[in-house]
Order: structure tokens, then sequence, then C-alpha cells
């Protein structure tokens, strides 16, 4: 097999599971799971963690959203004490049933740092900024490179516009917000955003586990328009000729979530050569997830 017709590393990456965890349940309801060699220490700062064969249980007396919240919250500050949950972001997400409806209410809320540790689901919105010719097919990409102060993936490659969607949120509603704290565009511009696929993500991560769906968006931007970064979470722009990006990403110099987005684009573009672009689609496919509906959680 040639170079160019081996699958992207972010394929593989994207479902890379090395390190054993146990399911994780709460009101009788699988929602994360945590990393097994964590399970007595965890045990041992909440003896109400039921660990039965099939999981790790929250305890059976949390009835409700508001008590699994209050009870997450200080177990939370003392994991991060701990150095088991890295970072504070003070953003809330929810915790969900992946398995349940769509639409139903959180289970629990709990802080950002705190969901890869648990491996509860998380969304994340991304768009890809090009460029076109005059008959719109996408010449360039607007690149950023992330700050070396960023908790995750420092000075890595990324997409225009990417972060996670927090509580109270649908992924293009937060897309819309990150488009001006990242990049300096405004909502009349973030409006004209078009979604792309979905992709699924289940891989271990220095915080724990990174379970999330990721949706990926397209944003065509007028020549002369240039992004500006406003929150200092992002280095510097740069407008990358698209065979370029291509072989940055499959090089491994962008983040997984970003070159999986990129891969996203390019293969819906059909940006690649024919045979690349079916070996590529083959080996991704397991990733591309439908939702059932696009949720505000």
């Amino acid at each position: 097999m040639t170079d160019a017709l081996r699958p992207w590393p972010c394929i593989a990456q994207a479902r890379m599971r090395r390190l054993p965890r146990q399911p994780f349940f709460l009101a009788g309801r699988r929602v994360g799971s945590v990393a097994s060699a964590l399970v007595p220490g965890l045990q041992a700062l909440d003896p109400a963690l039921q660990l039965a064969a099939d999981g790790l249980h929250a305890p059976a007396a949390l009835a409700d959203a508001e008590q699994a919240t209050a009870w997450f919250t200080p177990l939370n500050l003392r994991l991060q004490a701990q150095g088991w949950v890295r970072g504070w972001r003070h953003e809330w997400l929810p915790v969900t049933d992946p398995a349940g409806p769509a639409d139903a209410p959180p289970l629990a809320v709990i802080e950002r740092a705190a969901a890869r540790f648990w491996g509860t689901l998380t969304l994340g919105a991304h768009a890809n900024g090009y460029l076109a010719d005059p008959q719109g097919r996408p010449t360039h990409l607007w690149l950023g490179r992330r700050s070396t102060t960023k908790p995750t993936d420092p000075g890595l490659l990324d997409n225009l516009v990417g972060g996670g969607v927090p509580l109270g949120q649908t992924p293009f509603e937060t897309l819309v917000r990150e488009g001006w704290e990242e990049a300096g565009l405004g909502a009349e511009v973030m409006q004209a955003a078009r979604r792309g696929r979905v992709m699924r993500l289940a891989r271990d991560v220095p915080e724990g586990l990174q379970f999330e769906h990721l949706f990926a968006f397209d944003l065509q931007l007028p020549p002369g328009l240039e992004p500006c970064n406003q929150d200092g979470e992002v280095a510097g722009f740069h407008c990358v000729p698209v065979a370029e990006v291509a072989a940055v990403a499959q090089a491994g110099e962008m983040t997984v979530d970003a070159a999986l987005v990129t891969l996203d684009f390019c293969l819906r573009h059909r940006l690649l050569p024919e045979p690349v672009l079916q070996a590529q689609a083959q080996a991704a496919a397991h990733l591309w997830w439908e939702p059932p509906a696009i949720q505000t959680i």
C-alpha cells in the first residue's frame, strides 16, 4: 500500500484504547467509564461508590439531577486536588445517557475538566474555514496554530474554529460563539456555516477518555477577510492550499479532532485523488454518525 492510500493516523487515533476502564453507572444508567487502575483510590475518596460485576455505580441515593450534581461537585474538587482531574474550566457539561433519547434532561451537571475522567459523552463543534475558486471549489483552508499555553494539544494546528459544547447550547450555537472568540468572526458571518458529518470518538487521552460526538461544519470566507483571535487561545492563522493541508493532517501535525474534520471536508468536496478518496472513506466509515436530532443539552 502506498503512503497516499494508508489511512490517515487520526482515523486509528479516534478509537485508540489501551487502558482498561470500568463502566460507570448513575441512577442505573451507563453514563461513562472510569480507569480501572483508579477505582480503588476513587472508592477511598467516596466509599459509597460500589463496584459490581457490571461496573462502578454511583450512590443509589442520588434520586435526581440536583442531588447528583451536588454529589459530583465536591468529589471532582477532591479529584483535582489528587491530580486526577486536570485543570478547572469553570464551565458546565451535562451528564447524559448516550443510549437514551436525545432530548432527555441531564442526569447531572459536572465541571468540564472532569468529563474525561468520568468518560462521559461530550459534544464538539469545528468549522473548516475555506476559500473557493469562481466555480465554488475549495482552494485554501484557514488553519489556526493553538497557543502553547493551551492545556490540551498546545502548539498543534487546528481548524479555523473549534470548541466543546457547553450546557444549554447546540453545536451550531457553540460554533457561532467560538467564531468570535477564536477568529473574530461575527454571528452574521458564522451563520453561513453548513454542517458536514458527525464523527464518534472514543480514545484514551491524558485526562482520561475522550468520548465525543464531533460535529463538522464548512464556512466559506471571502478573499481578504482574515481571522483574528480574540481570547488568546490561538497563536496565529495561516491560509494554506488544500493539497498542503491534506499533507499536514496526514503527517500528524494537527490535533486529532482537527485532522478528522479536515478529512471529512476533503472527502465531501472530493479534494483528493479518486483512489485516495475511496481508501480514506472506507477506512473512516465506522466513525461517521447521523444523530437523530441536533439537540440543546
